[in-house]
């Protein structure tokens, strides 16, 4: 049978390395840490470029959070049912009385 003899076990070994490698190219390509082969990761130090982007990005997620807060704050206003009371009152004294065109 095939099982037997040196190239079954070069086969295996053959499978398995091209295997590793192709997981650690799509890795690579990715961005994500690399495994050798104890399965440790290999990470990549950062540069200058992704401190800066990561910085950007903790500033936008900062002004997002105060955006919200301020639109939460907003919502209530406009929710809050004095402000619609006196929107109502204000639109009932634009509306003409009734009792004047009778007259």
């Amino acid at each position: 049978m095939f099982h037997d003899g040196p190239g079954f076990i070069a086969g295996i070994v053959l499978i398995c390395t091209l295997g590793w490698l192709a997981n650690n190219w799509i890795r690579a390509k990715h961005g994500y840490p690399l495994e050798d082969e104890w399965g440790g990761k290999t990470v990549k130090p950062d540069t200058a470029e992704t401190q800066r982007l990561k910085a950007e990005n903790k500033a936008l997620h900062d002004k997002l959070d105060a955006m919200q807060d301020r639109m939460i704050v907003l919502e209530k206003i406009v929710t809050d049912r004095g402000y619609s009371l006196s929107a109502e009152i204000e639109a009932l004294r634009e509306t003409p009385s009734l009792t004047k065109d009778r007259v």
